[in-house]
């Protein structure tokens, strides 16, 4: 990995020492942000793609509506006419061993119907100027503090840009661009050591991104940057089971609330977050995996290792429309409609704070350069064996315009139990992610989850 590094990535690292939870920086000068509007996108990423063109340069992502199309309709597959390049199977692994994940090479190597199926690469990312000018702007204003774990001075983009430690980067994915409020309904999908599929949750879920609403200011922004809240509708067992969760500029002060139709009151819910098995995957899942990586990571220390190139899952419209008896198959997702793309990706290690406990010590993030989404992982359990990973089928949304990373389609494989899920799927819904009109603040509250969310 070490060798693979891009010069953009040495260079960032070379101006900082970095230090494993992240300490407190300031933010970059002028003369470093002048670089959004030259050598790097306005998100932050190199503008010019590979030395041997299999990454193109960025030329604006694509924004491109089909005609006739309206919100929340599924998405079609833009690059439908398009074949593979190439497959990556457990038989030729060796040779593209340095741009696959740990996890990924476990799979290949654990199963050996399992495969990556490599189409040509399009840098599809795109997000409206306001959110680029905003990226601008935090580039010389926004910064973190208490180690890391917050940020201050963000508004309207990613807060980090130029990221200078890994703390700065986790804050970009948390906060990647995806619309203002909007809601879908999805389904949540575990698949046994055994092979069976299993619906674990159906559920209505609703948005709010108040960071990015555009009669919003830095100067008055009260730190909640995103709300989300969930209606179960099935297994009847749990039909009316309702969930709501915040997201704050400082971490540790993000707040949830679970409404159980059994007791008929809602209840404040500090265990959602960290290691707690996410009940929305069946335990399969831990919270802190959800989206990429929500809430507070403050029991690791974050390192900003650096930029690599990285085969991964990319513009997988054509993975979103199909049905669940199609793509979640026993023991993995069905490569014929998995999408994979050779992209460059930020890397970043995650290892134990001394004094800290949780159940994966050690996790590698890799975070798309174009979104900061977060689109891999590897986690290892406490004996040092490689256990889990995180996967984000991204979903090209033109009408936004928007590359939907972390709030759809992600999941993740256990590879020491054979277990994996999918989760927020769109899979064999009418209905996608939709932006919609902003809701009013009291839909987001506490006590709206004994309303039915409706």
């Amino acid at each position: 990995m070490k060798n693979s590094l891009s010069l953009i990535a040495r260079t960032a690292l070379a101006t900082a020492v970095v230090v494993g939870s992240g300490s407190v920086w300031a933010a970059v000068s002028a003369d470093e942000a002048a670089k959004l509007k030259s050598t790097l996108t306005p998100m932050g990423a190199e503008k010019s793609g590979n030395k041997d063109g299999s990454i193109p340069a960025w030329d604006g992502g694509f924004s491109k509506v089909p005609a006739g199309y309206k919100q929340g309709q599924p998405r079609p597959d833009f690059f439908a006419s398009e074949k593979p390049l190439y497959s990556v199977t457990s038989k030729n692994i060796d040779q593209y061993a340095d741009k696959l994940s740990e996890v990924t090479k476990a799979m290949l190597k654990k199963h050996p119907d399992y495969r990556l199926d490599v189409y040509p690469t399009h840098r599809t990312a795109s997000a409206p100027q306001l959110v680029y000018d905003n990226i601008f702007k935090n580039a010389t204003r926004a910064k973190t503090f208490q180690e890391g774990d917050s940020i201050e001075g963000a508004f309207g983009g990613i807060p980090f840009p130029i990221p200078k430690d890994g703390s700065e980067a986790m804050w970009n994915s948390r906060m990647a661009w995806a619309g203002e409020d909007a809601q879908g309904q999805y389904t949540t999908w575990v698949v046994t050591g055994q092979g069976k599929r299993i619906m674990a949750t159906k559920y209505d879920e609703w948005f709010a991104n108040p960071y990015y609403y555009k009669d919003g200011a830095a100067s008055n922004f009260d730190g909640q940057y995103y709300k989300t809240k969930v209606l179960t509708l099935e297994p009847a067992s749990k039909a009316g089971e309702a969930l709501l969760a915040w997201q704050a500029f400082e971490s540790e002060k993000g707040s949830a609330w679970q409404y159980l139709v059994g007791q008929r009151r809602v209840r404040r819910s500090p265990s959602v977050g960290y290691d707690t098995p996410n009940f929305i995957t069946s335990g399969i899942g831990l919270f802190d995996e959800a989206f990429g990586a929500a809430g507070a990571l403050s029991r690791h220390n974050l390192k900003l290792v650096g930029k690599q190139e990285m085969l991964v899952p990319y513009n997988n419209n054509k993975a979103a429309a199909a049905s669940p008896e199609e793509l979640v198959q026993p023991n993995f997702l069905n490569p014929s409609l998995v999408r994979w793309e050779l992209h460059r990706v930020w890397v970043v290690e995650a290892t134990l704070r001394e004094g800290k406990r949780h159940v994966v010590p050690k996790r590698t993030y890799y975070l798309d350069e174009d979104t900061w989404c977060v689109l891999l992982t590897d986690g290892w359990d406490a004996k040092g064996s490689l256990w889990r990973g995180y996967f984000s089928l991204t979903l090209l949304a033109p009408d936004i315009p928007a590359l939907l990373g972390n709030l759809v389609n992600w999941g993740g494989y256990n590879v020491q139990t054979g277990e994996y899920y999918l989760s927020v799927s769109t899979l064999g819904s009418p209905r996608q992610y939709e932006v919609t009109s902003r809701r009013p603040p009291e839909f987001f509250s506490p006590d709206s989850l004994t309303e039915g969310a409706r």
